[in-house]
């Protein structure tokens, strides 16, 4: 009888297993990006994703932590500010730009008891920046539109999210700073806008979206799918201010009023333009003659923006 009931239980099973087939699993997607509101676009990339595959969102403080984890391969795709992209492909690292993220997202914010009302008044001030990021860049080259260097004012390394903060405690005359910074001091009644730094030859260039060289190499079609992905939501995340606003407090907890003020000062985009690439490659240019790097990198296999759409 045992036997018997055993043998039932084996073909039952048999026969289930043939009927019922192990599902494959989703192909994930990890995609690394900064606690932003120019770097929010990432979220929505659910909205837009094909069966078979699931995005994970891992959120980086500075644009360097996003670089290093592309680079690592902890994470497929990396969305951080142009100027750490360029220090890692300078450096031989094996980065590439695979398409734009946002454009815009900047703010030269001076505190409201500074007495700074225009750009020279900022000499001898405590300034705010991140180092290596591309706000350094942009405002190392309006300091030469000045007239002005780095020695003219006193830097001190603040990263992004303690800008605002340490503006209000008096730490900081001024920043360099990205969004929602600028716009929380302006709606504290603590800072001012002294200026949006876009007048120079990279303009309102921000953040792009990388990915690791042997991923591009290895793997094209993956990297097609998550464009097409990128491309929707960047589109979407434009047209539709409110679930842009509602996703910023829910991920980055910001205020409506705080949130609308920062996406005023921010553009969502994927296509990689003539524009938008010369921009890139004046970028580069200044860098290597700031000395921030030795070396330009290889712009054939650095910026490789044809795979995605047009």
């Amino acid at each position: 009888m045992f036997l018997r009931r055993l043998m039932i239980f084996s073909l039952t099973a048999s026969l289930f297993c043939t009927v019922m087939p192990v599902q494959a699993a989703d192909t994930i997607i990890r995609v690394g990006t900064l606690k932003l509101i120019h770097g929010i676009t990432p979220y929505f990339y659910d909205k837009f994703t094909p069966k078979g595959y699931k995005v994970e969102v891992v959120p980086f403080e500075t644009p360097t932590d996003g670089k290093n984890a592309v680079v690592t391969h902890s994470v497929d795709f990396g969305g951080y500010g142009l100027a750490a992209a360029v220090l890692g492909g300078a450096a031989g690292e094996p980065v590439v730009v695979i398409s734009p993220m946002s454009n815009g997202g900047m703010g030269l914010v001076v505190s409201n008891k500074s007495g700074i009302s225009s750009f020279k008044d900022l000499k001898n001030k405590r300034i705010g920046i991140l180092t290596g990021s591309t706000q350094e860049t942009v405002f190392l080259e309006r300091l030469k539109s000045e007239g002005m260097t780095i020695k003219d004012v006193k830097p001190i390394r603040v990263s992004f999210s303690e800008m605002a903060g340490a503006l209000e405690r008096g730490d900081i005359d001024a920043y360099v700073g990205a969004e929602p910074g600028p716009s929380i001091s302006v709606s504290r009644g603590i800072g001012k806008v002294l200026e949006y730094p876009y007048s120079t030859s990279v303009g309102s260039v921000n953040m792009v979206m990388t990915t690791h060289a042997d991923t591009l190499k290895n793997n094209p079609e993956f990297v097609k799918v998550f464009l097409e992905i990128h491309r929707k939501a960047s589109e979407y995340a434009m047209a539709n201010r409110k679930e842009l606003l509602e996703m910023a407090n829910t991920k980055l907890g910001l205020p409506e009023d705080v949130a609308s003020l920062a996406a005023d000062n921010v553009k969502f985009v994927w296509r990689a333009d003539d524009e938008w690439l010369q921009h890139c490659k004046n970028y580069g240019s200044l860098m290597l003659e700031r000395k921030q790097i030795r070396r330009l990198p290889e712009n054939d296999s650095f910026l490789v923006t044809n795979l995605g759409p047009h």
